[in-house]
């Protein structure tokens, strides 16, 4: 996938190791109390120079232990610092004290002055030793702020002494299991156990028996498992929390092509990523060759996820995987997702089913698997029912003459969403009439969906673009 320049950040995420090291704050007030206070939730050694202090800021000072110098700032200050902090609130002089930290290496950041920063301070969440920072690089730190607030509320207050309880099984794990596969297994299986919960209660020994009952599972001889996978019709934000939580434990994922790049970026970074994509007239792999390679990795011991664009079971081959993973003997499951046709009716706010309207609705592929059209197309024309045609571009005007040959109206509503549910998605609108310029439109290259039925009228139609060439023109 192509990365804008738009997309990519300016700054690099990075901990500063501050444990026993001087920090210094320059400033009196209470922009300087606020910092004085973050600071404090570290063992940094915190040194402050004002000639005055706020309120605040003595609190501050007295609460964390630092130190005060009360006079003004000399550029000396900043030697043996390891951060320095401008929030004197006088512009002249926080470039002063910017100027002599950067004279001397020393990174600084200027409170509410970005284009004096070398870094800027984040929105803390503090569950030592886990540490989860945000930041918006200054342009909305009231954002940054609420996803902490939120972040706060999902991590239990006793979240970090379960991980520093989790970094005394270390050795324990170590000793056990021998082989980074085994361990990763463990450890996935830890955080999502029994053990957090016997832990927040108090039952350490509980949660002891629990990581050893793990440990022994993760030191069986490794069982492959292969989970078919959907990945919706594109947006990331549409994958289910069970998807995300298996693309995290696989060490293979096998994914269409036509799954984005962003998807495919749930799963962790460092396993195998294999395209094994059929797109039309062009197949990275035959579906014999992709059922081979699953039972081939499954043997390896190895966890699996077959990443399939929308709904694994709606025109997918689940069958035919699911199939040859059972004549094999291999554990598998299926993770449903989000089919285009209901993303799609999302895009344009279409209720496919519709009372006194549409009363029944039918998910149907413009191809068989052999490329051509569909012969019973007038057996799903029947009346009150909505359309949902998968993969009917370069046949649809043949389905635009079944479909009237069958007695539908020329003037039925057709709906055309191009990328449903993606930022670069495309709605187009107009009748049967109008379907057969679908195959015409050399401007439309993404996975496409064409919904036809009464039930279309209802759509917020605004936004959508008219499907025959000559009325975009016209329009």
């Amino acid at each position: 996938m192509v990365v804008s320049q738009s997309d990519k950040l300016h700054v690099f995420p990075a901990f500063h190791k501050v444990a026993g090291r001087c920090v210094l704050v320059v400033g009196g007030g209470d922009e300087a109390a606020a910092k004085v206070r973050l600071l404090g939730e570290s063992l940094a050694e915190i040194s402050v120079v004002a000639a005055e202090v706020s309120p605040a800021l003595r609190e501050a000072i007295v609460s964390t232990g630092a130190r005060h110098f009360a006079r003004d700032f000399e550029a000396s200050d900043v030697e043996g610092a390891v951060l320095v902090f401008a929030a004197s609130g006088e512009e002249a002089e926080d470039r002063r004290v910017v100027s002599a930290a950067r004279a001397r290496g020393i990174p600084a950041n200027a409170v509410d002055r970005p284009e004096l920063c070398d870094f800027y301070t984040p929105a803390l969440v503090n569950r030592a030793p886990l540490a989860v920072a945000i930041t918006t690089t200054g342009a909305a730190p009231v954002a940054a702020r609420r996803l902490r607030a939120r972040l706060e509320a999902m991590l239990p207050r006793d979240y970090g002494r379960f991980i520093a309880f989790a970094d005394s099984l270390r050795g324990r794990v170590r000793s056990r299991l021998s082989g980074g596969v085994a361990r990763r297994r463990f450890w996935a299986g830890f955080f999502d156990s029994a053990a957090l919960s016997m832990f927040s209660a108090g039952d350490r020994d509980g949660a002891v028996r629990e990581a050893e009952r793990l440990i022994d599972r993760a030191a069986a001889p490794a069982r492959g498992f292969v989970s078919l996978v959907g990945a919706g019709p594109g947006a990331e934000d549409l994958l289910t929390l069970r998807a995300q939580r298996v693309l995290q434990e696989a060490d293979i994922i096998f994914h269409d092509a036509l799954v984005p790049e962003a998807v495919i970026a749930q799963g962790r970074r460092d396993a195998e990523r294999v395209n094994v994509g059929k797109r039309k007239g062009c197949h990275a792999k035959s579906q014999d060759e992709i059922n081979r390679l699953l039972i081939a990795a499954a043997r390896e011991g190895r966890r699996i996820v077959r990443l399939k664009a929308g709904d694994p079971m709606v025109f997918g081959r689940a069958g035919e995987e699911l199939a040859a993973l059972r004549a094999a003997g291999i554990a598998h499951d299926v993770v449903p997702g989000v089919t285009a046709g209901l993303a799609a009716a999302a895009d344009l706010e279409l209720p496919l089913t519709l009372r006194g309207t549409a009363s029944s609705l039918v998910f149907t592929t413009g191809h068989d698997m052999y490329g051509e059209a569909l012969p019973d197309w007038a057996r799903l024309a029947a009346g009150g029912m909505t359309l949902a045609i998968y993969m009917g571009r370069s046949v649809a005007a043949d389905i635009a003459a079944r479909l009237a040959d069958a007695g539908l109206s020329e003037d039925t509503p057709v709906a055309v969403v191009e990328n449903a549910s993606r930022p670069d998605k495309r709605m187009l609108v107009g009748t049967l009439n109008d379907l057969p310029a679908l195959a015409d439109r050399d401007d439309l290259s993404g996975p496409g969906l064409v919904i036809v039925g009464e039930a279309v009228a209802a759509a917020r139609l605004d936004r959508a673009e008219p499907l025959h060439v000559s009325e975009r023109l016209a329009a």
